[in-house]
């Protein structure tokens, strides 16, 4: 009896917890609701299907990535003066309510605009170039380009976002992700980097 009353309490206590976590989860996702109709919606579209090969697909986008980003933006580690106004306010746990809401975001699935280019970019990608001594992008991206948590998720991003990025890469524009990356694009070429952003754009 004593033993049945122990697990009364605790179906109790999970129940309650849950109830809690469910009310905190809703109240996030509202309020990055708020924020996003309000600043984000005008560039990345109300659900992160952007409005334009400038700005980057968000949905389906891994949580704690983005709010890397946005923290990244806000303290100044990645350069946009554009994203450091719109990031100004924006509180820790804003930042991972939105990187979760646009997480949750079905991703756009389109095919490739240039398939020949794209077949190029698919053996860059999977295999690397071992004349240049280019390391395959999937070795980190993983083979769907799906990423993780710490790397962008890559697949159905526009070709035209994911090429600039890369040049800046290069360029040294971009420096607040790891030097990895810097390493890797120093052995791309421009129809490389083309090639590859072709590819992933129709994953």
């Amino acid at each position: 009896m004593h033993s049945f009353k122990k697990i009364a309490q605790w179906g109790v206590l999970v129940s309650a917890s849950l109830t809690v976590s469910l009310a905190f989860a809703q109240a996030d996702e509202a309020r990055a609701k708020k924020i996003i109709s309000g600043v984000c919606f005008v560039c990345h579209g109300a659900e992160g299907e952007s409005s334009s090969e400038v700005f980057p697909r968000l949905a389906g986008q891994h949580a704690e990535y983005m709010a890397k980003q946005l923290e990244n933006f806000k303290s100044g580690k990645r350069k946009s003066t554009a994203m450091a106004d719109m990031v100004a306010k924006l509180t820790p746990d804003e930042m991972v309510a939105l990187g979760k809401y646009f997480e949750k975001q079905t991703v756009p699935v389109e095919p490739a605009k240039d398939p020949a280019l794209a077949a190029v970019g698919q053996y860059i990608y999977q295999h690397g170039n071992k004349f240049s001594g280019l390391a395959a992008c999937a070795s980190c991206h993983g083979p769907q380009a799906q990423g993780t948590a710490a790397l962008p998720r890559l697949a159905g991003q526009y070709a035209d976002y994911i090429e600039t990025q890369l040049k800046q890469f290069g360029q040294r524009e971009r420096t607040n992700d790891n030097a990895v990356m810097h390493a890797i694009v120093s052995k791309m070429t421009p129809l490389e980097m083309a090639a590859v952003a072709q590819y992933l754009s129709g994953q």
